[in-house]
């Protein structure tokens, strides 16, 4: 099977399917490393409960994106 057929296919998958094969393949080209992946959930459940137990307040992307987008302007 050609790349081209293969994207062809792949690309009439639903999203979800897409997403978890496009995660696949990136593991592919760059291993978990499983002490890092432990750090990262361990900050992640972290930062979850401050926002679960209202320690921290979220703040919604798009104010997020907006506030990049005016300092790379400067």
């Amino acid at each position: 099977m050609k790349t081209a057929d293969l994207v062809n296919e792949v690309a009439s998958l639903p999203i979800e399917e897409r997403a978890r094969l496009v995660d696949s393949l990136l593991q592919t080209l760059n291993p978990v490393d499983e002490s890092v992946a432990a750090a990262w959930l361990v900050t992640a459940r972290r930062r979850l409960d401050d926002i679960d137990s209202g320690r921290i307040k979220a703040v919604p992307g798009d104010e997020v994106f907006e506030k990049v987008r005016r300092r790379l302007e400067q």
